[in-house]
């Protein structure tokens, strides 16, 4: 059943893989209906996960230039984020490569 989750991506996803969701849609810069979106994520959930990684200095948070939009923020990648982001992809490529020297 697991196999069959895993192929057919109906496995849920760990705190871990939201975090690096997230840093990843903020790599660039983005607001937080564009994270909330992209994320798949809920208004409150996503408040909880921006609170954390700003305490964490894995994400930080400035002013949009643009005026009278309704995310009057931008948030963006850190470099430790960014140096999480990395590691993250590393753990999920060994794990991933483990994955098929037991299939064989």
């Amino acid at each position: 059943m697991v196999q069959v989750e895993r192929r057919v991506g109906l496995s849920h996803r760990s705190r871990i893989d939201i975090i690096a969701n997230i840093l990843s849609a903020a790599d660039n810069g983005a607001r937080k209906t564009h994270i909330m979106y992209k994320c798949n994520l809920s208004f409150k959930q996503l408040h909880l996960y921006l609170a954390f990684l700003k305490e964490r200095k894995l994400l930080r948070c400035f002013p949009t230039e643009t005026k009278g939009k309704n995310d009057p923020y931008t948030y963006e990648t850190t470099e430790k984020g960014k140096a999480f982001f990395k590691a993250y992809n590393r753990i999920r490529t060994l794990l991933s490569e483990s994955e098929l020297e037991t299939e064989q």
